[in-house]
């Protein structure tokens, strides 16, 4: 494997391997929103949500558009619809944990 493609991978894994990172990218598939609304329905502090939108964003797994003096984050639909079906596809065929790669669940 090249070694460009070894970072590549890492920077986007890294990206979306945090429980609270994925809960994001799950909760603004339901529609777009601004921090404190994430926070909200995350159950989550503010600073917590935005650090971790940040990785996101840099990965372009979700998109942010200024109204005003406030944020509204969306999903980068395209990319994650995709990148989703395929790790439910890869669980339901593979993951001999009962569609849960990860022992410790």
């Amino acid at each position: 494997m090249k070694r460009g493609l070894t970072e590549i991978c890492y920077g986007f894994f890294s990206a979306i391997a945090n429980p609270t990172r994925l809960a994001i990218l799950e909760e603004l598939k339901k529609g777009s929103m601004n921090v404190s609304a994430l926070a909200d329905s995350l159950g989550q502090e503010q600073s917590m949500v935005s650090h971790n939108l940040k990785p996101l964003e840099r990965c372009a797994l979700i998109y942010v558009e200024r109204q005003g003096k406030e944020k509204i984050y969306s999903v980068n639909n395209d990319t994650v619809d995709a990148l989703l079906s395929l790790v439910k596809k890869h669980a339901a065929k593979y993951c001999p944990f009962n569609e849960n790669c990860s022992e410790s669940k």
